[in-house]
């Protein structure tokens, strides 16, 4: 079973082009399959029926995983036995019908853009790591790139002149992003620092010693800046998730904000309608004489 699978893993990570951090998570949902096959004594992975992937599905979810992972899981499952089958290996699917268990939905956590702004637009040291890292919240913030998005991103794919970033998304499908005016002015600033560090290749962001920055590099700036500018946990994701909503806010246009955030199924962009909508309930409540007489006290 352990040959099939990294079989099927090198598959995704060569002919695939998956990206390290999704291939991660395939590999430790399947691992999950693969020992709670040997658990169960099935030698290969034609032995896995149906039943079977249901009580490890119902085991997982007693346990406490969510089921936003669950469904993840299932999906590693079908994209394996999709390629098991294609290779003459088996002639089944056990995930196929299975939906992991409901749960509750959770929204995702944004800044209000009075928040926003108030990360951003404090006053900014004149060094190599503030200027950096300013440029990078500006970025996140300015374009909704996702944490991988950023730190894969190299000096070719800016167009300062013409106010855009190209970046390579889930799928390796490309788009190209506008760049809003304070991002450019950041970026602006931050290159000509940049190029004093030698960098290693053609990085956007980079350390002191001219190496990319990598995700965990990122997070950890950005966790710093949420504290020190606003006294709360900050993650590069949230900035995303505020780039969104503010733009369905403000624009109202679902098509849009998929195609800027590259959202393949505008469900998943449909979330943000969510946070909108709520927005509009409190605007609602602070506003309408009757909402507000409902909330005085008798």
């Amino acid at each position: 079973m352990q040959a099939e699978l990294a079989a099927y893993l090198e598959h995704l990570r060569s002919e695939r082009q998956m990206s390290a951090h999704t291939l991660d998570g395939y590999r430790r949902d399947l691992d999950k399959v693969r020992d709670f096959c040997e658990g169960e004594q099935l030698s290969s992975w034609s032995a896995l029926d149906v039943r079977s992937l249901r009580r490890l599905i119902a085991k997982l979810h007693q346990q406490g995983q969510a089921s936003r992972s669950l469904a993840r899981l299932l999906s590693a499952v079908r994209g394996l036995y999709k390629y098991l089958n294609r290779e003459g290996l088996c002639s089944h699917d056990p995930a196929s019908g299975l939906s992991p268990p409901k749960g509750e939905r959770r929204l995702p956590r944004t800044l209000d853009v009075d928040r926003a702004s108030q990360l951003l637009d404090g006053a900014v040291e004149d060094d190599f790591i503030a200027r950096r890292d300013q440029a990078l919240l500006e970025l996140l913030y300015s374009s909704g790139l996702r944490l991988t998005e950023l730190t894969s991103l190299n000096i070719e794919q800016l167009d300062l002149a013409a106010g855009l970033v190209e970046v390579r998304g889930k799928g390796n499908k490309v788009r190209v992003l506008p760049v809003g005016s304070k991002a450019l002015d950041a970026l602006q600033t931050w290159l000509p620092l940049r190029a004093l560090s030698n960098p290693l290749d053609g990085a956007v962001f980079v350390s002191q010693k001219g190496r990319r920055l990598g995700p965990r590099a990122v997070q950890l700036r950005v966790r710093q800046a949420g504290v020190r500018e606003l006294g709360q946990h900050l993650h590069p994701h949230m900035l995303r998730h505020s780039f969104a909503s503010h733009m369905l806010e403000s624009s109202q246009d679902l098509r849009a904000v998929q195609e800027l955030l590259g959202h393949a199924d505008i469900a998943t962009t449909q979330i943000y309608t969510h946070l909108d909508f709520q927005h509009l309930s409190k605007v609602y409540d602070s506003a309408h004489p009757r909402a507000k007489r409902r909330s005085e006290p008798e």
